[in-house]
C-alpha cells in the first residue's frame, strides 16, 4: 500500500473548517480557439454545471469525508434554484441564505489542450452582508478558506475586517487570477494575518512582480517578508511548498488531461482536507496533487473523488 493510501486511511478531521465564497453556475463549452475581436466562433456546449471556487472545495471536502461549515450565499432566481437543488442532491447545505438576488454564472471556454478561460458574471456571492458573517460559528483553531474573487470584490474590505476579528484561525487563501486586483493596503492587511497562500505558476509571477520579488526565489523571499506558508502549483510539474525555514517539492500524479476546470479548487480542497486532519503541509499538498490529478482527468470542476476512489487509484503506487 502506498504512503498516500496509508495516510488516507487516517484522514479524520481534527480542526474545524469553514469554506467561504461562491457557488455559481458554469456553462462549459469547447472552443477550437479563443474568440478575437469582431469574430463569430462556433462553440460546442459540454454542459451546465454547478461551480464556483468555494463550492468545488466544499464538494471535495465532503467526498473526502471532512465536515465543513459552508458559507456560500444562495439567492433567489433561475441560477440559484439550480444551485440549491444540486447542493441538496449532494447533501451540501449553506449557512448563508441571501434575501434577494440571483447567483452569478460563468462561461468557461475549453480549448483542445484542456486549458480553460472564464468570463464571469457576479451575483449574490459577491454581495456579502455583515449579518451573514455574524451568523457564522468559527471556533478558535479553525481553518478558513477564502478566494481572491471575493477579496477583490467590493466585499473585500468587509471580509478582511471579519477575518481580522476571528480568534486564532488559519486562513487558506487561493487568490486566483484576481490577485492583481486587490488593493495594496488591503493585501497588506490580509498578509499580516499570515495566511497559507496557494498560487499557480501564472499567479506566482504576478505576486512576485507586485511584491518586487524574483519569481525564481519567490518562496524564500515570501517567508522573509510575510512569514506565511506558500504553495506554488506547477500543474503537471507538481507543487512546491514553503513554510518558515522548510521547503519542498511534491511531484504531480499522472493524469490524462480532459479539462483543467476546477484544478486549483480541487487542489485546495485536498490540501485543506489534509490540514484539517493535522497533516504536515507537505503531506497535505500531496493529497492536493492527487485530487487535482483526478479532477483534470474528468469533465467539470465539481467531480472531486471520494476517499474510497483515491484509495483504489493509489493502492499500488
Amino acid at each position: 500500500m502506498s504512503t498516500l493510501a496509508q495516510r488516507l486511511e487516517t484522514l479524520q478531521a481534527t480542526r474545524p473548517v469553514t469554506v467561504l465564497g461562491a457557488a455559481v453556475i458554469d456553462v462549459i463549452a469547447d472552443a477550437y480557439a479563443l474568440p478575437w475581436r469582431g469574430c463569430d466562433i462556433e462553440l460546442k456546449q459540454q454542459g451546465v454545471n454547478i461551480g464556483g471556487c468555494a463550492l468545488n472545495i466544499a464538494i471535495a471536502l465532503k467526498r473526502l469525508g471532512i465536515a465543513a461549515q459552508n458559507a456560500l450565499p444562495v439567492g433567489h432566481g433561475v441560477w440559484a434554484e439550480i444551485i440549491r437543488n444540486a447542493m441538496a442532491r449532494q447533501d451540501l447545505h449553506s449557512a448563508v441564505e441571501a434575501e434577494a438576488g440571483d447567483n452569478g454564472w460563468c462561461l468557461a471556454l475549453v480549448e483542445p489542450d484542456g486549458e480553460r478561460t472564464f468570463m464571469s458574471f457576479s451575483g449574490v456571492e459577491n454581495q456579502w452582508q455583515p449579518h451573514w458573517l455574524d451568523g457564522l460559528n468559527v471556533p478558535p483553531g479553525s481553518l478558513v478558506y477564502l478566494s481572491g474573487y471575493q477579496l477583490a470584490s467590493p466585499s473585500g474590505e468587509l471580509l478582511t475586517r471579519w477575518l481580522e476579528s476571528l480568534e486564532n484561525v488559519t486562513a487558506y487563501i487561493d487568490f486566483g487570477p484576481r490577485i492583481a486586483d486587490i488593493p495594496d493596503a488591503l493585501m497588506a492587511r490580509i498578509m499580516a494575518l499570515k495566511p497559507i497562500v496557494s498560487l499557480n505558476r501564472q499567479e506566482a509571477q504576478i505576486a512576485a512582480e507586485r511584491a518586487g520579488m524574483d519569481v525564481d526565489t519567490l518562496g524564500v523571499q515570501w517567508q522573509h517578508r510575510y512569514g506565511a506558508a506558500l504553495i506554488i502549483r506547477h500543474d503537471k510539474d507538481g507543487a512546491a511548498w514553503y513554510e518558515g525555514d522548510a521547503s519542498g517539492y511534491v511531484p504531480a500524479f499522472p493524469a490524462t488531461v480532459v479539462d483543467t476546470i476546477g484544478a486549483g479548487d480541487s487542489h485546495a480542497g485536498g490540501t485543506l482536507a489534509g490540514l484539517a486532519a493535522g497533516w504536515r503541509l507537505a503531506d497535505a499538498v500531496t493529497l492536493g496533487n492527487a485530487v487535482a490529478a483526478w479532477v483534470v482527468s474528468h469533465r467539470g470542476g465539481d467531480c472531486a473523488p471520494t476517499r474510497e476512489a483515491l484509495l483504489l487509484a493509489h493502492k499500488d503506487v
